[in-house]
């Protein structure tokens, strides 16, 4: 674990931490230091054996940090460990600073498996911030509803899921999927789509979604083709001469990992490029993150439609990136799922202090309703049905790597993670 001090992005003489359950939780998160502990003594927090004890709770980190995921997965590893950090600045949770114990998904699904396993059953952690994919995250829920462990998920994905053992931090489909092809087809008459992902159940359930939106939903739209490639592919010249015959305007890419290097550079050179619009480039997988790796210059043009972007004008997301750079570096960039991973350890605190306990049906009974007015996207609050209320917003990719907000909601956005007629 780190102990380098990091400034206090959520922290403020004129702002609350957060709002989860009333004035006496906001303030309860303030109490003074070396008391707490006292007021909750381990054997009334931790009922179920947990790995707490008088000064500390563990939980665990689940990422990939090797392997073709890595390239969108380190930024999650990276903001849940400066949010601990901040965290622990506080004065921890319930009176205990918070450890943590970090393995290696390695871009493998069983890997996942294994180790959700033991950071359950062997280290017997009192909350998990992990996966990506979708594939890792189908992996791992059959061993957290087995153990009853408790997952915080930062991912944006193809919803139709609604476990009671995870938070799902990121957006489902109706507020990505269904809100991105609205805008589009409103804002850019786009009227034919080139579907494109890579080979795992989100890019594939993304996409059938995707497909009947465009054709039951909206007016005189198409599907002219659609596409996947495994993880980590890398050649693409056989999909980009399709693209070209069949000119759609709209290329809508879930390509995922390290195969974005490879696909936007090979669809810039082959005379397609994003920011002549022609075709338009929409992706639901691209954050700043990925652009690192790519190169703004071989994606700038090309649309994403996410809830966050490291752009935003806001008081909270200014103060997170601040923190974000001080502690990993000025030249780093941070993502939407980065942001959305950065939610996960401020959010199980604030449940757990509503409960009074680190037991997970307590936190899980304590989660629906929880409100972090202080998120760097806005505001965010836990439904009922374990997602968050967010806003969705468009960005247009800029040649220095960031991304330029065209386009937002007005209002948060409810969760839907089963919507008719998609499933």
């Amino acid at each position: 674990m780190t102990d380098k001090k990091i400034p206090n992005a959520l922290a403020g003489p004129s702002r609350r931490a957060f709002m989860a359950g009333g004035a006496a939780l906001t303030a309860s998160l303030f109490a003074p230091k070396g008391l707490r502990a006292q007021e909750f003594p381990t054997a009334e927090v931790n009922t179920t054996g947990l790995a707490v004890t008088d000064d500390a709770v563990t939980i665990g980190i689940l990422h990939s940090v090797t392997g073709t995921m890595a390239i969108s997965e380190t930024g999650s590893v990276q903001a849940e460990k400066l949010a601990i950090s901040q965290i622990n600045a506080q004065g921890g949770i319930l009176g205990r600073k918070i450890e943590y114990i970090q393995e290696d998904g390695a871009s493998d699904w069983p890997t996942f498996a294994e180790k959700a396993r033991k950071l359950l059953v062997n280290d017997k952690v009192a909350s998990v911030m992990g996966c990506w994919t979708s594939a890792s995250r189908k992996a791992v829920l059959p061993v957290f509803e087995q153990h009853n462990g408790f997952l915080y998920y930062p991912t944006f994905y193809e919803g139709l899921e609604q476990s009671p053992n995870v938070i799902y931090t990121g957006q489902e489909a109706t507020q990505q999927i269904i809100a991105g092809l609205d805008w589009v087809t409103r804002e850019k008459g786009a009227k034919t789509f080139y579907l494109l992902g890579s080979d795992y159940i989100w890019p594939r359930t993304s996409n059938k979604i995707a497909r009947k939106h465009i054709e039951n939903f909206m007016e005189g739209t198409s599907v002219v083709g659609e596409e996947y490639y495994p993880l980590g592919h890398t050649q693409f010249n056989s999909v980009i001469n399709k693209i070209r015959l069949r000119k759609p305007d709209v290329i809508y890419a879930i390509v995922v990992g390290g195969s974005n290097v490879a696909f936007y550079k090979q669809l810039k050179a082959a005379g397609i490029d994003p920011a002549e619009e022609s075709p338009m480039v929409l992706t639901i997988s691209v954050t700043e993150d990925e652009i690192r790796g790519i190169g703004g210059e071989n994606i700038e043009g090309s649309y994403a439609c996410m809830k966050y972007f490291q752009s935003l004008e806001n008081e909270n997301n200014l103060a997170f990136v601040k923190a974000f750079k001080e502690m990993w570096g000025e030249d780093m960039v941070i993502g939407d799922v980065t942001q959305a991973a950065y939610l996960g350890p401020w959010l199980w605190k604030a449940a757990v202090e509503k409960a009074g306990s680190f037991d997970v049906d307590k936190v899980r009974a304590a989660s629906p309703g929880i409100e972090m007015t202080t998120a760097p996207e806005g505001y965010v609050k836990i439904h009922e049905n374990h997602h968050l209320w967010s806003k969705t917003r468009v960005g247009r990719a800029q040649a220095d790597g960031q991304y330029e907000v065209v386009f937002e909601t007005a209002d948060l956005v409810e969760p839907d993670p089963f919507p008719e007629g998609y499933q």
